[in-house]
């Protein structure tokens, strides 16, 4: 079966891993150009660091090799508009996401870490000296890149973070604590959100961003064990115990809990664009399986059953793909809202487990084999549908939006 959108790629004999590139209603098929070639190349990549990452997930290693190669194929620039960085408009960054993440999930959230967070807070609210000493580093994988926000008792709740940074004549001191943190102990460098004491400063009792490297004495970052979903990248729980920072390693266009959110919704359309991929990865391979699979003397694909389910599963992965599209083309005219981008992460990773549990079903008992991939995608689909804002969060974000009445306390 030949790939119209990729000339020469075919399915092979019991084979479920090979994309099958399903767009039932041609939503991506006027994709060309630059956009086209960063879609490419994000395949490209992800079909080559598969098999590692599929090795990875099952040892929960996290291939630091991985996270340079995203680098050198620049796809970590997710859209972030700066002089220094590779153009990319708000589809092709999306197309990136959900290529990288149909090829495996962990790959997909080093780019949401690493680039949609990491370096497009540093492009955002960086000065010309930090930009200039550590965006070309981090946009090539060269440094990990982490954005330390979330709390052991603050996640939904984050504007309520306790992290402090006090100043005193000889600069800042945080402590505190921060969890679930992305790289947070890969031996890069991390954003670390904290509210300001220092009387007299008009950010006083403000949150600002500062940069950490992880080698400064104080920082310790402990990988979080007994993951069962994203176990091909590390998340950290970091403890910082009076970490002592120059005056310059707060980022200066920081002055508020607004400029987080800033960063958490350009990320939040990237996660709806992730459940896509996933979601497609799990439907091919479903596709695939049931045309490859005889029981009862025949395929499982001429059972009446099994045709209306991967109809059922078609249906739904074409409304994802729609919400995805629409997305950015709002975002390309300027006219996205947040709540739009929570309407569409709500939507698509709801969507996305529904479809993964179908196929992991329509796959029987190899369903949960690592090498047929659908159990990897179904366990993955449930961190990224409670990082960036949960479901519930999404749901009373948008009905507060609808409504004009705030439900969250």
């Amino acid at each position: 079966m030949a790939s119209e959108l990729f000339p020469g790629e075919k399915v092979l004999s019991y084979d479920v891993t090979f994309p099958l590139d399903t767009d039932y209603y041609a939503v991506f098929s006027d994709v060309d150009g630059a956009d086209r070639a960063q879609w490419t190349r994000a395949r490209e990549v992800g079909e080559a660091l598969g098999p590692r990452m599929a090795e990875a997930w099952d040892k929960a290693e996290y291939p630091l090799e991985a996270l340079t190669a995203l680098g050198e194929a620049d796809l970590y620039v997710d859209g972030i508009g700066h002089a220094d960085l590779t153009p990319m408009s708000p589809l092709a960054a999306g197309l990136v996401n959900m290529e990288v993440s149909r090829a495996d999930g962990s790959l997909g959230t080093v780019i949401a870490v690493q680039g949609g967070l990491a370096l497009r807070t540093l492009a955002l609210f960086g000065s010309p000296e930090q930009q200039a000493r550590w965006l070309g580093p981090i946009a090539r994988g060269e440094v990990p890149g982490a954005f330390a926000l979330t709390e052991p008792d603050h996640g939904s709740d984050s504007t309520s973070l306790e992290t402090v940074a006090r100043w005193d004549e000889d600069g800042w001191i945080l402590r505190g604590a921060k969890k679930w943190i992305g790289n947070g102990a890969s031996g890069g460098v991390t954003f670390v959100w904290a509210r300001v004491d220092r009387e007299g400063d008009a950010d006083h009792g403000q949150v600002r961003c500062f940069l950490v490297e992880q080698d400064t004495p104080g920082y310790t970052g402990t990988v979080i064990a007994g993951k069962l979903s994203l176990r091909g990248i590390h998340q950290a729980h970091i403890t910082l115990d009076g970490v002592r920072l120059a005056e310059d390693a707060v980022l200066p266009g920081t002055h508020s809990f607004r400029d987080t959110s800033t960063v958490l919704f350009a990320t939040r359309s990237g996660v709806a664009w992730s459940a896509l991929g996933h979601a497609t990865a799990c439907y091919e391979a479903a596709l695939a399986y049931s045309t490859q699979r005889i029981q009862f003397g025949k395929p499982l694909a001429k059972f009446q059953m099994v045709q209306e389910r991967l109809t059922q599963m078609l249906s739904q992965l074409t409304a994802m793909q729609l919400y995805c599209r629409r997305l950015a083309d709002l975002e390309a005219a300027g006219a996205l809202r947040p709540t739009q981008a929570s309407l569409a992460k709500f939507h698509n990773t709801r969507t996305a487990r529904d479809i993964a549990r179908t196929a992991r079903d329509l796959l029987g008992g190899n369903g949960i084999l690592l090498e047929n991939r659908v159990m990897q995608h179904l366990a993955d689909i449930e961190a990224i549908h409670t990082y960036e804002g949960t479901e519930s969060v999404q749901a009373l974000i948008i009905g507060r939006d609808i409504t004009g009445m705030g439900a969250f306390v």
